[in-house]
């Protein structure tokens, strides 16, 4: 039942990134207004990110490519992280209350832990 539990949650995490890099193609717009004014190439950097999701959690599923994909999923994260703070500290560019805001900035926390559980060594799932 463990087992099935932590592949499930593999799946489940993998999932996610997949989704959101779909999502960097399928709603660019949102994407490229979140994008912090003094980076440059915006579209790029956007669509660059999205295929890096997709690569990363497609990776994660592949248990030869685990261990990698979980340090390029907290290498992403944290890459990322300059766009999240610029929202939290511009939130009109995204209207929501403030502590969806400050939620955001704690959800990346949490996502590098949860990568982080996948650079360790494990049985194949």
């Amino acid at each position: 039942m463990k087992r099935y539990l932590l592949l499930l949650a593999k799946v489940l995490f993998a999932t996610l990134f997949i989704f959101a890099g779909v999502m960097h193609f399928a709603n660019e717009g949102f994407f490229m207004k979140i994008m912090p004014p003094y980076l440059p190439w915006h579209r790029e950097l956007v669509h660059l990110s999205g295929i890096a999701e997709i690569i990363l959690g497609v990776a994660l599923l592949i248990p030869r490519f685990q261990r990698l994909a979980a340090w390029g999923i907290i290498a992403l994260l944290i890459t990322v992280f300059p766009a999240n703070i610029h929202v939290y500290l511009n939130q009109q560019i995204i209207p929501a209350p403030g502590w969806v805001h400050t939620f955001r900035l704690l959800l990346q926390g949490v996502l590098i832990a949860w990568a982080w559980s996948y650079t360790r060594a494990r049985p194949a799932s």
